[in-house]
């Protein structure tokens, strides 16, 4: 694959707005870092040789291609649509981050950076970042929520034995939202030697572009392993999970402009959508452009324009915000933006496991989730490819709360008494 840089009516301008959506809203002192990486951006997508060493850390070091699985039985069971599952979490590092993250690594590099920063909620992002940093020789720091830090903290040990700092952020609601914050902060303090490793599509340009074009490999790899495997030309629907929107900006970018091609993205709805707080689904009800961490976009807010806490039982899909591309979509209706609950995440989780033995992160467990309401109202002819971002490994903790499982818990107690 020669080329992972494309374009479509969706791209944003040269300021980095898609239409009303993204630009950059930062601190004055923050504008150099900005343009510094807005330049070397730009030049590395005409750079063949960049492309070649990126593409070649994809093959040989993160292990790309990743597969694209018939779910046999899980189809079978459900009725209706094949079901395939792009299975990102065979990745490196357990996802699909470790895409951008190799990209933005290199782009580090060719700036004279030496240490990289990032946030990160359920650790994906964060473990993916330790990564690259001890591949490339680069300090490393990482922000986690306080909460987050609790609830995935086998990701927060293996960061840590990749030689990162992993600092719990104790402020505000102590969850993704404020570990961007305090990532921010880092930067302004540090910039000279630092580059912000942002973990998602959205963010002050060119953050939005840039993720999303390290993340295009996905869906570029869904086309060609389509046919060349299973002779479909297209499939009928693709699903991915939304948080900040890189998992799903990536499969879907080489589809937005094939009409005929259905994308759907699928966001948290945590305990429900009826209540402040208890969700993260930011496209549901009435949502309200606001600007905040550096870019303009959809986000819970109240009715003063404050940031509502959020809710959901994955840590990545946490988050008050959506990318700004995703945001251009939902309004021109390219993308359906829909949601699921944390109890049918769960019913997915199991299934999937049960099914084919595969243990799934939550995050994709939100579009394996939609994709078992609506592949049984679809003829068996149609093709479903889910967008699998990442492994269950880092959930076990909270999959087990969730499921009260005993003999997890009873594990857990005699260990700390054995510490004791």
């Amino acid at each position: 694959m020669k080329n992972i840089f494309l374009k479509t009516q969706y791209d944003a301008d040269k300021r980095g707005h898609f239409k009303k959506y993204g630009g950059r809203y930062v601190p004055e002192m923050l504008i150099p870092a900005l343009e510094n990486l807005e330049k070397s951006y730009y030049e590395a997508r005409k750079d063949p040789k960049f492309t070649q060493e990126l593409m070649e850390l994809f093959q040989n070091y993160s292990g790309r291609p990743t597969p694209l699985y018939f779910a046999k039985n899980f189809s079978e069971h459900l009725g209706g649509a094949k079901i395939f599952l792009k299975q990102e979490g065979l990745n490196h590092t357990g996802a699909h981050k470790i895409n951008h993250c190799l990209g933005q690594a290199l782009l580090a590099l060719r700036m004279g950076k030496t240490r990289l920063i990032a946030e990160t909620g359920a650790g994906q992002h964060g473990l993916a970042t330790a990564t690259v940093a001890a591949k490339f020789g680069m300090k490393c720091t990482v922000y986690m929520g306080k909460v987050d830090y609790e609830r995935q903290r086998p990701n927060v040990f293996w960061m840590e034995r990749l030689g990162a700092e992993v600092i719990p952020v104790m402020h505000g609601t102590q969850r993704l939202k404020d570990a961007v914050t305090a990532t921010l902060q880092d930067w302004i303090a540090n910039v000279d030697d630092t580059h912000y490793l942002l973990g998602s599509a959205l963010g002050p340009h060119p953050y939005p572009s840039m993720v999303r074009d390290f993340q295009t490999i996905v869906g570029l790899e869904v086309k060609q392993q389509l046919k060349e495997n299973y002779g479909i030309n297209k499939p009928d629907v693709i699903i991915a999970c939304v948080g900040g929107g890189s998992n799903a900006i990536g499969i879907f970018n080489p589809y937005l402009e094939d009409k005929n091609v259905r994308l759907i993205g699928v966001e948290a709805g945590g305990k429900g959508i009826g209540t402040v707080g208890n969700h993260a689904a930011r496209l549901q009800k009435n949502p309200k452009v606001g600007v905040v961490e550096g870019y303009k976009s959809y986000f819970l807010q109240d009715k003063d324009g404050q940031v509502q806490n959020t809710h959901s039982i994955s840590a990545g899909l946490d988050y008050a915000g959506i990318g700004p591309e995703h945001a251009l979509l939902w309004e021109k209706k390219r993308v359906e933006y829909n949601y699921v609950v944390d109890k049918e995440v769960i019913e997915a989780f199991n299934l999937l496991a049960r099914k084919e033995g595969i243990i799934a992160a939550l995050e994709s467990c939100h579009a394996v989730a939609y994709a078992m309401k609506l592949a049984p109202k679809l003829s068996s002819k149609k093709n479903i490819v889910i967008n699998l971002s990442g492994r269950g490994d880092k959930d076990i903790f909270i999959v087990a709360d969730a499921l009260k499982d005993k003999k997890w818990k009873e594990f857990i107690k005699n260990k700390s008494r054995e510490k004791n």
